[in-house]
C-alpha cells in the first residue's frame, strides 16, 4: 500500500503501539513512526528493540509536527496527555485514540484539541494478555475489528484517512456513536473480563482448592479465565471507572441469568438448562463463522512472537 502519513506519533508503548508499529513497517503506511511512553525503562527497552524510528522523553516532543498522533494510554491518562500536547499540535494533523471506552475518552480529550485538528477516535478489538514494547507483532490487527467513533462535525476526509490506517495494517472497520460502542464493549468486552477476574478471585478465596490443583486441573476451562484475568490492571481499572453505567447495566442483567440458572440447577430443570447451552453454543459457532476464532484446540490464539 502507498504512504498514508509522513509522521505517526505513538504515545504509550504497550502491545497496541508496539503492534501498531510493526503492521505500519509490514504495510509502508508510515514514512517515520516516533513515539513516547511514560517509563523510562519503557523507552529504554523501545530503544532497544528499534521499536520507532524515534523515542522522545515527553509525549511533546513526539507529537511535534506529526501528522497522525494515537494515543496509546490508559483511559484515565488521556486528558493528561491531550493536554499536553495541545500546544504542538500540527494544522491539518489528526489525533485519535485506542482506547476501550469512547464517551469519556471523547468528554475527557475532545476539549482539548486545537481549531484546525481532526480528532477521530478508534478501537481496535484485538489484544493478548501480554503488555510492554516487546509484546508487540504485525498480525495483531489482521481479520479484527477497528472500530471508528467519529465525533459530530469531523472533517470526512480524516476520518476515511485514518480507516486507510487501519485497513492496511489489516483491520476490519465498523463506524459507530460513542455510546453505542460502550454498550456493546460492555457485552463483548468489559464484563466478560470483570467475570473473569471474579472467578480467578473466587479460586483463590476457596482454601479447599489447593494452589497445586489450580495449576494441575485448569485446562478444565479455568486457563481461560486466567489468561483473561491477566490482562493490564491499570488499563481495566481506567474502563471500568468510565464506563460505569453501561458495565452495570449488562452486569444487572448478567446476574438475572446467573440467578435463573440457579434455579434451574436448584430445581432439577435439565430442560432449561439443555435450551439455554444451546442458544449459547450456537453463538460461539456464530464467532468462528464470522472469522473471528477458529474451533482449533488452542481456541485460534495467535502465538505471540519474542524477541
Amino acid at each position: 500500500m502507498a504512504r498514508i502519513y509522513d509522521r505517526v506519533a505513538l504515545i504509550g508503548l504497550g502491545l497496541i503501539a508496539s503492534s501498531m508499529c510493526h503492521a505500519m513497517r509490514r504495510a509502508g503506511l508510515a514514512g517515520e513512526i516516533v513515539g513516547y511512553a511514560r517509563s523510562a525503562e519503557t523507552r529504554d527497552t523501545a530503544r532497544e528493540i528499534g521499536l520507532c524510528d524515534q523515542i522522545y522523553d515527553t509525549a511533546a516532543e513526539a507529537a511535534k509536527d506529526a501528522d497522525l498522533v494515537v494515543l496509546c494510554v490508559p483511559v484515565g491518562a488521556m486528558e493528561s496527555v491531550a493536554q499536553e500536547i495541545a500546544p504542538v499540535l500540527k494544522q491539518g494533523a489528526t489525533v485519535s485514540d485506542v482506547g476501550s471506552v469512547k464517551s469519556t475518552v471523547i468528554e475527557a480529550v475532545g476539549p482539548h484539541i486545537p481549531e484546525g485538528v481532526h480528532f477521530v477516535p478508534a478501537h481496535p478489538l484485538a489484544g493478548t494478555e501480554h503488555s510492554g514494547p516487546r509484546s508487540g507483532f504485525a498480525e495483531l490487527f489482521d481479520n479484527r475489528f477497528c472500530i471508528i467513533v467519529p465525533v459530530e462535525g469531523t472533517d470526512r476526509a480524516a476520518v476515511d484517512r485514518l480507516i486507510d490506517l487501519w485497513r492496511g495494517m489489516g483491520a476490519l472497520i465498523d463506524e459507530m456513536d460513542a455510546e453505542h460502542h460502550d454498550l456493546v464493549l460492555a457485552v463483548t468486552s468489559h464484563t466478560p473480563h470483570l467475570i473473569a477476574y471474579t472467578m480467578v478471585g473466587v479460586a483463590d478465596d476457596l482454601r479447599r482448592v489447593t494452589d497445586s490443583e489450580v495449576i494441575k486441573y485448569s485446562a478444565a476451562g479455568f486457563r481461560d479465565f486466567t489468561r483473561i484475568a491477566a490482562s493490564d490492571p491499570v488499563m481495566w481499572r481506567d474502563v471500568f471507572l468510565n464506563n460505569k453505567e453501561a458495565t452495570l447495566e449488562i452486569l444487572g442483567r448478567f446476574t438475572e441469568e446467573l440467578f435463573a440458572l440457579q434455579r434451574a440447577i436448584r430445581q432439577g430443570d435439565g430442560d432449561h438448562l439443555h435450551d439455554y447451552f444451546t442458544r449459547t453454543r450456537a453463538i460461539r459457532r456464530g464467532i468462528i463463522e464470522a472469522g473471528q476464532d477458529t474451533d482449533a484446540p488452542d481456541f485460534g490464539r495467535v502465538k505471540v512472537r519474542k524477541e
